[in-house]
């Protein structure tokens, strides 16, 4: 009886020490702010701040920043309770979903009003560089890629540039970098590469208004489909009352208020080249899920070391996950 005794009592200090901690993922004390890592920490800080201290006053407690040195870094913050909201790109997302149980809540829009933009392809003005003299792969060019979590510096070139041109970026060029967008357009301005992909409103916003002297050098050589605009997560365990307000926060700001204030926050957002946001979810990625399968597929269908068999077999696991995709979406379409 003794020992039921103590393991009973064990168990109720051990409860009682877990609460705590289970309460403070769920209703923390103050909210942590994940931030893609698309430019120097120091300028998304300066950018992201104004937002950032409206969310605080808007929700009641401290909003803090949290910057990553890549995509994974923000990915693994969410999974191990280090960070509770996060902006991210589709294809990061994507992977935010699958490791750490991310739940899309809005989505971005452009500063133009616009809910996409595009991945572009650049090489310097004065290089006489088309796309196809890069497409040559004949290894004589430096390249300049994105994160590999990146969807418009990775996953949308892999999948409309080399998987559909049926090539590996490291059979192609002399040598290939991977760097977020701002260090991919700076390089290319800046001939450290002879091309490289990033954001449309990497180059068009950012750079043009932060370094125009150096947005004068670069010229589009390449450009995607149209991309759905970033969405914004947060970690599934936050308290519904606390996703309320958060949610709140985002479709209010720069439409509800007074003139003044919707000024004001719409000034703001185009700090870091957005509109208001708008409602989403996690079938937002449902396309991405899809344009991932596909390149894997395009990627396979050119591979020759696989012999006919193995390229078959491959070909038909990935179409199945396609059509899984597919159905899923048709059960909880977007809108």
């Amino acid at each position: 009886m003794k020992l039921f005794a103590r393991l009973a009592a064990s168990a109720a200090v051990m409860i009682g020490l877990a609460t705590p901690a289970l309460a403070e993922r769920e209703n923390p004390d103050e909210l942590f702010f994940g931030i893609l890592s698309t430019e120097s920490s120091s300028a998304q800080r300066e950018k992201w701040g104004p937002l950032l201290a409206a969310m605080q006053a808007s929700i009641g407690r401290p909003v803090k920043p949290f910057f990553a040195s890549d995509y994974a870094g923000v990915i693994e913050a969410m999974r191990f309770d280090k960070v509770d909201v996060v902006w991210y790109g589709n294809k990061s997302a994507m992977v935010a979903v699958d490791r750490a149980g991310a739940e899309v809540f809005a989505q971005t829009t452009e500063s133009t009003g616009d809910q996409g933009y595009w991945s572009v392809m650049i090489t310097h003005k004065d290089s006489g560089l088309t796309y196809e003299d890069v497409m040559k792969c004949d290894k004589t060019l430096n390249f300049g890629i994105g994160d590999p979590n990146s969807t418009s510096g990775f996953l949308v070139p892999s999948t409309f540039v080399f998987a559909k041109e049926g090539v590996n970026p490291k059979d192609c060029f002399k040598t290939v970098r991977n760097a977020n967008h701002e260090t991919n357009l700076i390089s290319a301005a800046t001939k450290q590469v002879d091309a490289a992909v990033a954001s449309s409103t990497g180059m068009y916003s950012r750079l043009k208004n932060a370094k125009p002297e150096l947005f004068a050098e670069l010229k589009e050589i390449w450009r995607s489909p149209l991309i759905a605009s970033d969405p914004m997560a947060w970690r599934p365990e936050l308290d519904k009352k606390l996703k309320a307000d958060i949610l709140s926060f985002f479709m209010s700001y720069g439409r509800l208020g007074t003139d003044e204030e919707v000024a004001e926050a719409r000034e703001t957002l185009a700090l870091i080249d957005m509109g208001p946001f708008v409602p989403s979810s996690n079938a937002q990625l449902w396309p991405f899920y899809e344009m991932d399968q596909i390149r894997q597929r395009m990627s396979i269908e050119a591979d020759t070391t696989y012999s006919d068999d193995e390229r078959t077999a491959k070909i038909l696991e990935i179409n199945t996950r396609i059509e899984e995709i597919r159905a899923a979406a048709a059960a909880r379409p977007r809108k």
